[in-house]
């Protein structure tokens, strides 16, 4: 069997770390998070309130769809990115073509609540409707699944994504 590599996807405040954690430590393969990965150029922007561009991302895509592809070679990993748009998880998928994306989903609102109740995260709840804008639902030919995360809680929305890949993948994967 492939090794495990999801890309727990979303917009701000979704969920995506900390579902993403939960899902590494239940195939017991690491946790990376996209946000480790950002110059800090993009970190400045985001911070001031600034959407980035694709030109911004491009870069940083790179490194993400690279440092998975690392963890994949290594037994596995699961990555919390936005990869907001189709093209932004092709990028991704460039490095690793077997990755599975969970892509959280929530209304605006509720979002942007959970965003505003962060103080120690660089993305400032003003930048949630340009994400929502930009996000793009999976294509047919995508690996993955779209979750709802309004009034869910993470460690649900965890289980429902663990289950989901099981049985997309037909049976659990190996830990290292």
């Amino acid at each position: 069997m492939r090794p495990v590599c999801v890309v727990v996807a979303g917009p701000a405040a979704s969920g995506k770390s900390v579902v993403g954690a939960d899902l590494a430590s239940r195939w017991d393969v690491p946790f990376i998070d996209a946000d480790d990965l950002h110059p800090a150029r993009n970190r400045t922007l985001m911070a001031a309130g600034t959407a980035l561009t694709d030109d911004d991302r491009w870069p940083w895509l790179a490194a993400v769809g690279q440092r998975l592809s690392e963890a994949s070679a290594d037994g596995g990993g699961v990555l919390a990115c936005s990869a907001l748009k189709a093209d932004y998880r092709d990028r991704i998928r460039v490095h690793v073509p077997h990755a599975w994306f969970a892509v959280l989903t929530g209304d605006a609102a509720t979002l942007s609540a959970r965003a505003a109740s962060r103080s120690t995260h660089f993305m400032p709840a003003s930048l949630v409707p340009s994400q929502m804008k930009l996000l793009e639902p999976l294509r047919p030919d995508e690996r993955g699944a779209m979750v709802d995360v309004t009034a869910v809680p993470a460690a649900e929305v965890a289980a429902a994504v663990f289950s989901a890949y099981e049985r997309d993948n037909g049976a659990t994967p190996i830990p290292r």
